[in-house]
C-alpha cells in the first residue's frame, strides 16, 4: 500500500470514528475555555481556530472564553509592575486593572477573532458594552480589583450563535458602575456554560489532565471522585484549582460534561469531542 493510500485510510477512518459524535453534538453549544500554551505556540493556535471553524461547519456551536496570563505577565514586566497569585488567581491592583482590560480586550480578543475569520469562520467579538459578564467586586478575598460574577447575560451569546457566528468573549466582568473587575478565566468559562445549559465545557491546560496521588492522569471521573481529589488538594496547585472546582460548579448548574485537556496536542478539543480515548479527563455527573 503506497503512501497516499495510507494517508486515505487514516483519514477515512478518523471521519467513521468522529461521524457518530458529530451526530450526537449537532447543534448542541460546546463552551471552550482558551488558554495556556496553546494560545502562545504559532502552530497550535492555527490549528485551534481551523478546529472551531471545523465544529462550526458541521453543526456544533463553540463559544470561546480566553485567558492571557502570559502575555498580561509580560506587559506588566514592561511596566515595571510585580504581581502575585493566590490559588491560581492573580491579585489585580488598580495599577493594573487598565493594562489587563487592554491585553485581554484589544489585543488577545482581536487577535484570536482574526484568526478564526482567516479560516472562514464569522466571528463576534463580546468585550466592553457587549460582554455578558456581570460583575461585582470580590470581597471575600483580599484580590483587590477582582471580580465575583453576579450573573450571565445569554442574549448577545445566542443572538451570535443563531447567526452562524463563534462568540469570542474576554474574561472582564463590569459592574454595574461600569468599573472592570479582572475574572478568572475559567471561572467565567464555567459560569457562561451553566447560563447557556451547555452540552460541554473543555478547560485546555498545560498538563495532560487532572491527577491522581501517585501522579498518574485521571481519564475520567464521575462528579463525586471529583469533588473527593478537589477536597485532598495534593496533586491540586495553581491553575488546576479553579479549573475543577469551576467544572464541578457548571455540572452541578446543569451542563452534562466537563473536560480538562491538553492544549499542547495538536487539534486536542476535536480529540476530546469527536473521538473513543480523547487526551485530557472527562467528568461527568
Amino acid at each position: 500500500m503506497s503512501v497516499s493510500e495510507k494517508n486515505a485510510l487514516n483519514i477515512s477512518k478518523v471521519l467513521t470514528e468522529a461521524l457518530p459524535y458529530i451526530r450526537k453534538f449537532n447543534n448542541k453549544i460546546v463552551v471552550i475555555k482558551y488558554g495556556g500554551n496553546a494560545m502562545e505556540n504559532k502552530v497550535l493556535q492555527k490549528n485551534f481556530a481551523r478546529d472551531l471553524v471545523l465544529m462550526k461547519t458541521v453543526g456544533i456551536h463553540p463559544v470561546l472564553i480566553h485567558g492571557g496570563g502570559p502575555q498580561i505577565d509580560l506587559e506588566l514586566k514592561a511596566n515595571n509592575i510585580s504581581f502575585e497569585f493566590i490559588d491560581g488567581i492573580r491579585k489585580t491592583t488598580l495599577e493594573m486593572i487598565n493594562i489587563v482590560q487592554k491585553v485581554l480586550d484589544n489585543k488577545i480578543n482581536k487577535e484570536i477573532a482574526d484568526l478564526i475569520q482567516f479560516w472562514g469562520g464569522k466571528t463576534s467579538r463580546l468585550i466592553g458594552k457587549n460582554s455578558p459578564i456581570k460583575a461585582i467586586r470580590d470581597c471575600k478575598k483580599n484580590l483587590g480589583e477582582v471580580g465575583r460574577i453576579k450573573g450571565i447575560t445569554k442574549k448577545n451569546i445566542l443572538a451570535s450563535l443563531k447567526s452562524g457566528k463563534i462568540p469570542v468573549i474576554s474574561p472582564i466582568g463590569w459592574t454595574t458602575e461600569k468599573k472592570a473587575m479582572n475574572i478568572n478565566g475559567d471561572f467565567a468559562a464555567c459560569s457562561i456554560a451553566a447560563s447557556l445549559k451547555a452540552e460541554k465545557i473543555i478547560l485546555l491546560t498545560d498538563i495532560s489532565g487532572v491527577r491522581d496521588l501517585q501522579g498518574k492522569k485521571i481519564s475520567t471521573m464521575n462528579l463525586k471522585e471529583a469533588k473527593k481529589i478537589l477536597k485532598d488538594k495534593k496533586n491540586i496547585k495553581g491553575g488546576m484549582y479553579p479549573k475543577l472546582t469551576g467544572a464541578i460548579d457548571c455540572l452541578e448548574k446543569g451542563v452534562k460534561n466537563a473536560h480538562i485537556v491538553d492544549g499542547r496536542v495538536p487539534h486536542s478539543v476535536l480529540i476530546e469531542l469527536l473521538t473513543d480515548k480523547g487526551v485530557g479527563t472527562w467528568i461527568s455527573k
